[in-house]
């Protein structure tokens, strides 16, 4: 079951990953992968957050920002002028007699349809009076999807040209969401008085055990009653470990063999990852190895995909969405094939050109840095016109490109040649 929590996000990694901890704690703490925040989120940044507390760390579900209290708004007493009024009355009015008073309430003797400017003044219907749906017409299409006016030139009113189009927004993948059969057929085979133990233990570990007996001894020595030998509860909660544990991973394993083919790689791997520690009867191990074999699979699939997509971004001339789809294989380690890593090389050296934005040049730039042609990438010149946010692009990727931040450098000055050594003076002959 997951859990509300108010965190803050702490710091910002260059994969896109937030890290986070309690608002207002030190603990819990972790990092949530940065597609689950909405736009615009910042560090220092307080959300409310779905967490999942497992064995192996607090896994974030999704997130939302915290709406501002709003300020309750003043309101104003009607006094009235203290007389005794007659109440209100209605007379429903027919479909003919009201369509036909509407068309005559005009004193000037128009209808409603002379009202527009494509109908003349000898009456015409609703319908008949085009002026009014051309112009809506012709206002919903000189405006962009964000609302702006459209230019004739491609651009809007700010004088932007048009971007290129950007690729379709991905399905975010499934998040792993196990049951808890296992689990609660393990809480039920504990003893009674041992179940609130073995609930902190699967939250917190041994650590939370001891922390938990740190808390009450605290209380106790303050009220005057005996203190909770701490080493007695650690070793019932070590006892108790390792049973949950296999529990708690049977749960997980079979939640993520159901969805295989949808669930994210990153949870499965997870999964995959603690049954070194979680199987540990055959029957587990057997699903351990299905589980390994289905996530072999997934990446293969995916690696595939992930190759194909790769090839249409450097054929339809994408070169920024190629360089950075590159740096995130679902196979990790998988080197790009020769070909693909020479047309994706060759497009970015296209790319960056004497002739190229500052602003173009910079985006470009950053892109190659994290992609795995970043070595073999050289560019065809730099821009004529170097701003000051280029040069701290070009300083922050320094290491990770530091051929392309020579390009930047200004040319050393040529060695002053050695001075040469003063002649020393002829010696004086005395005469004899």
């Amino acid at each position: 079951m997951s859990r509300r929590l108010e965190v803050e996000l702490t710091s910002k990694r260059e994969d896109g990953t937030f890290t986070w901890r309690a608002a207002g704690a030190k603990q819990p703490k972790g990092e949530l992968d940065g597609s689950l925040l909405y736009d615009g989120a910042a560090v220092g940044d307080v959300v409310r957050a779905e967490a999942e507390f497992a064995v192996d760390g607090v896994f974030i579900v999704s997130v939302t920002p915290i709406k501002a209290k709003r300020e309750k708004a003043d309101m104003l007493e009607i006094l009235g002028s203290g007389k005794d009024q007659g109440g209100v009355t209605t007379q429903l009015v027919g479909k003919r007699g009201r369509g036909r008073d509407r068309g005559d309430r005009d004193d000037r003797g128009r209808g409603r349809g002379d009202r527009s400017r494509g109908g003349g003044r000898g009456g015409g219907g609703r319908g008949e009076g085009r002026g009014s749906r051309d112009r809506n017409d012709r206002g919903r299409g000189d405006r962009n999807e964000r609302g702006q006016k459209q230019r004739r030139d491609g651009g809007d009113r700010s004088g932007r040209p048009r971007r290129e189009r950007s690729a379709p927004a991905r399905q975010k993948p499934k998040r792993l969401r196990p049951a808890r059969t296992h689990r609660d057929a393990a809480l039920k085979e504990i003893a009674e008085i041992q179940r609130p133990l073995a609930r902190v233990v699967l939250r917190d570990g041994v650590p939370g055990v001891r922390q938990l007996v740190e808390k009450q001894n605290q209380k106790a020595k303050s009220s005057g009653q005996p203190e909770i030998p701490p080493k007695m509860l650690e070793a019932v909660g070590e006892k108790l470990l390792p049973k949950l544990r296999t529990a708690e991973w049977r749960d997980n394993a079979e939640a993520a063999l159901a969805g295989i083919a949808e669930v994210d790689i990153r949870d499965i791997r997870k999964v995959v990852v603690a049954a070194d520690n979680g199987a540990k009867d055959d029957e587990s191990r057997a699903l351990a190895e299905q589980l390994r074999t289905g996530l072999t699979a997934r990446v293969d699939a995916e690696h595939g995909k992930w190759l194909s997509e790769l090839n249409d971004l450097v054929r339809e001339g994408r070169t920024v969405r190629a360089l950075r789809q590159s740096s995130r294989p679902p196979k990790a380690g998988a080197p790009l094939p020769a070909d693909l890593a020479t047309k994706l090389t060759e497009a970015a050296n296209a790319s960056m050109t004497a002739e190229t934005s500052s602003d173009r040049w910079g985006t470009v730039l950053d892109a190659v840095a994290y992609s795995p042609v970043r070595t073999q990438v050289k560019p065809q010149g730099i821009p004529t016109t170097v701003t000051d946010e280029l040069r701290k692009t070009v300083k922050k990727l320094s290491k990770r490109i530091p051929e392309i931040a020579a390009l930047f450098s200004p040319p050393a000055a040529p060695a002053a040649a050695p001075a040469a050594a003063p002649i020393p003076p002829k010696p004086e002959i005395a005469d004899a």
